[in-house]
């Protein structure tokens, strides 16, 4: 403790050498922290609580804890329930903690907790490879307390984003650790809990090929599926069609009204089905290129 004491000293006299030099990753990382740590009770201290989904995502637990297992059943104020079985999980032990929902502080706190363990698994990600691909500790800053948004999404909205993203990044930090039957375990219960961690499959996809070729991906392919399995199976038991179409909805149509990144285009073209092709086509020929150009480039992550 002394010696990082001293340490933290020196470097602060010299502020260009700890926000440029590779080997300063760590204490930067804890300095963040400290200071995101503050930030974040700040905000929910100053910042109002904007309720958008929580209330919909306690009913839709509701009905599950109350023995409706059918998903077509299982509704809230926003609509049906889109997510998987994992979610009913995460969230029934949140009603529990809230008592039912109406402990809203509670909620934060849980999610101001989630948040900064979060912060630390991407920190740990992040000081894994540093030396590897010379990243200066300065870009953390970008990751913490400017990143107003994601505080949002965490402590004033509290969203099913902030679950699946904590356990995505606890898989990431595996797959950096090459921990691979963690690495799988861990991403299909975070597709578990919401499907938009499936982006990350093709990338994690190459990685299993590079590393185990076909005969060794396999095996961590089924424990993925292995474990949606067996995370759905109260709900697949008791009416599996209406569960695969709830939780496994590819072709839902996403509301204009809430979408942020796409806010600047007309309605009519965000619902429209042509805009959604040319953007599945950019992201399918992305994906080729970083596979082509980056991901096979073995050295580049490993």
């Amino acid at each position: 403790m002394e010696r990082w004491r001293a340490e933290f000293h020196r470097l602060l006299q010299r502020p260009q050498a700890l926000a440029l030099g590779t080997r300063y990753f760590p204490h930067v990382s804890v300095l963040l922290f400290l200071l995101d740590a503050v930030a974040t009770a700040g905000i929910i201290w100053r910042v109002p609580y904007t309720e958008i989904d929580w209330v919909a995502y306690m009913q839709e637990v509701e009905g599950a804890l109350n023995g409706t297992l059918d998903y077509s059943q299982l509704r809230g104020d926003t609509g049906p329930l889109v997510y998987p079985a994992g979610f009913v999980y995460v969230y029934s032990l949140f009603y529990f903690l809230t008592g039912g929902g109406g402990k809203v502080a509670v909620a934060q706190v849980l999610f101001a907790g989630l948040y900064l363990l979060n912060l630390l698994l991407v920190t740990s990600i992040y000081s894994r490879v540093a030396r590897s691909l010379r990243l200066p500790p300065y870009i953390l800053l970008f990751l913490t307390c400017t990143a107003y948004r994601v505080h949002s999404i965490f402590v004033l909205r509290m969203f099913n984003d902030p679950v699946a993203m904590l356990l995505l990044h606890c898989s990431l930090l595996c797959l950096v650790r090459r921990l691979w039957l963690p690495t799988a375990a861990l991403f299909s219960v975070a597709v578990s809990v919401k499907m938009n961690v499936l982006l990350y499959a093709p990338g994690l996809l190459v990685v299993f090929l590079l590393t185990h070729g076909w005969a060794g991906t396999l095996p961590l392919i089924s424990l993925c599926a292995l474990l949606q399995v067996a995370l759905g199976a109260p709900f697949l038991l008791s009416s599996p069609v209406s569960y695969m179409r709830g939780a496994f909805d590819f072709g839902r149509q996403f509301l204009y009204q809430w979408t942020v990144n796409w806010r600047c285009l007309p309605e009519w073209l965000f619902l429209h089905r042509g805009f959604h092709t040319v953007l599945l086509a950019c992201h399918i020929a992305l994906l080729a290129a970083f596979i082509v150009l980056r991901w096979t480039r073995f050295d580049c992550y490993m």
